[in-house]
């Protein structure tokens, strides 16, 4: 029997782990014909699916007024109370329309119950929740134990009751085992683990027309090595031993890319880069201002590409992170078939690594291992082809579409059964 599945989350739009998690969801879903659709402050899906509501985007100007009061904080105002149930109230208005308006039968709630982003939508979703009882499910994807911004603020007690909610009707997912485990040490609840997945059963095609010339806008010659960092400019991602790794290469062919720019969080950690880059004789290119989530030609009349078009035309990608959830980087390296070199973050520590990829691994810093480890992949066609090969077997295993197909299957027979 084919269910009508509702997502809601404050934003579905753009190349976040939420937006791309979500829309790998609804595509397996729909392989049992089951129908997604969707609710968010700022959405790029289909107007026929989904249902706009500009309050629930975390970005809403009535949002940040209740943000800017609760964190940091220790004393809350009676009108911040106020302001966080009216808009709680409003907002659950719109879930009631959503869920009537679309037949939903079970709802798909994506990180708005786990970082209180949106104080108000998680109080909101969880009186409705409560006044429904219907069946839900909760993708997990960070919670606000897991960011510092967040451990100072005065609303403990909206924060006990709505991230996440205890409620009976309710599946938690994570995505790792140590958020697993912390969810089950502080709030009591137990949860699925169901890791991010990449389409590994349709292996990509070769380089369309349209990202051929991305190298040259880099300002690459073709025998230029492009070793790529696909994430933001943000301190945990750790692009300081990217740096390293290519001055130790003492190679001028080596060019170190970053994909995206720093999103809000400032241009001190750029410009630091920046600078140690110089200092290190590093050459290092931000492409951040022409990758976006989808293709276009911008004001200035140049392209704005996606982040897969980058991917086929690296030589070696760099994943240097102190923490991430999961790493989606990760998969779509296996995926395009590029060496990695990573850092041990935690998860990779405890559910990425026992699975058997080949993986050039650092620990925190840059050793002679692997400057050797890259030199080599850089040279060795062989070696570098075994490794890749490998890898994208290993990830179709461990993380394709079938293994979330399965997950998704269990999640629903258990709704189907009244667990």
């Amino acid at each position: 029997m084919s269910e009508r599945i509702g997502f809601i989350s404050t934003r579905f739009a753009g190349t976040d782990g939420v937006s791309l998690e979500s829309a790998k969801w609804a595509e397996v879903l729909w392989q049992d014909k089951h129908v997604s659709y969707w609710y968010a402050g700022i959405l790029d899906r289909e107007r026929g699916v989904s249902m706009c509501v500009p309050e629930a985007y975390f970005g809403h100007p009535e949002n940040k007024w209740v943000n800017e009061r609760v964190w940091g904080h220790n004393h809350r105002a009676r009108d911040v109370s106020r302001r966080i149930h009216d808009l709680a109230e409003y907002l659950k208005g719109t879930l009631y329309e959503f869920v009537h308006r679309f037949d939903i039968s079970i709802l798909v709630i994506q990180n708005a119950l786990t970082i209180p982003m949106h104080l108000p939508l998680g109080v909101a979703l969880t009186e409705f929740l409560s006044e429904t009882m219907m069946p839900v499910i909760a993708h997990h994807h960070d919670f606000y134990w897991e960011r510092s911004r967040f451990q100072v603020n005065n609303v403990p007690d909206f924060l006990d009751m709505a991230f996440p909610p205890r409620d009976n009707q309710l599946q938690h997912v994570v995505i790792n085992q140590a958020a697993r485990e912390e969810l089950a040490l502080r709030k009591g609840i137990s949860s699925i683990l169901v890791p991010n997945v990449f389409d590994f059963e349709r292996p990509p095609g070769k380089p369309d027309d349209y990202g051929a010339d991305i190298r040259l806008e880099m300002g690459l010659t073709p025998e230029d090595k492009l070793i790529l960092q696909p994430t933001r400019i943000v301190p945990r991602k750790g692009i300081e031993h990217s740096i390293s790794l290519v001055q130790r290469l003492n190679d001028p062919r080596c060019k170190l890319v970053i994909s995206h720019a720093a999103g809000d969080e400032g241009n001190d950690y750029p410009e630091q880069m920046a600078e140690l880059a110089q200092s290190a004789g590093v050459d290092l290119r931000f492409f951040g201002d022409r990758v976006g989530d989808r293709r276009h030609i911008n004001g200035d009349g140049k392209k704005i590409y996606v982040l897969h078009d980058l991917y086929p035309h690296a030589d070696l990608v760099m994943y240097p992170s102190i923490y991430e959830g999961f790493g989606n980087a990760l998969l779509e390296a296996f995926y395009f078939k590029v060496p990695i070199i990573v850092n041990r973050y935690p998860v990779w520590v405890r559910d990425i690594e026992p699975k058997g990829f080949q993986v050039p691994v650092m620990d925190g810093f840059i050793n002679r291992q692997i400057v050797a480890e890259a030199h080599r992949l850089l040279d060795d066609d062989l070696y570098r082809r075994q490794m890749v090969e490998h890898n994208f077997e290993m990830g179709r295993k461990y993380y394709g579409y079938p293994a979330l197909h399965y997950c998704l299957q269990v999640l629903l027979n258990n709704i189907k059964n009244g667990l």
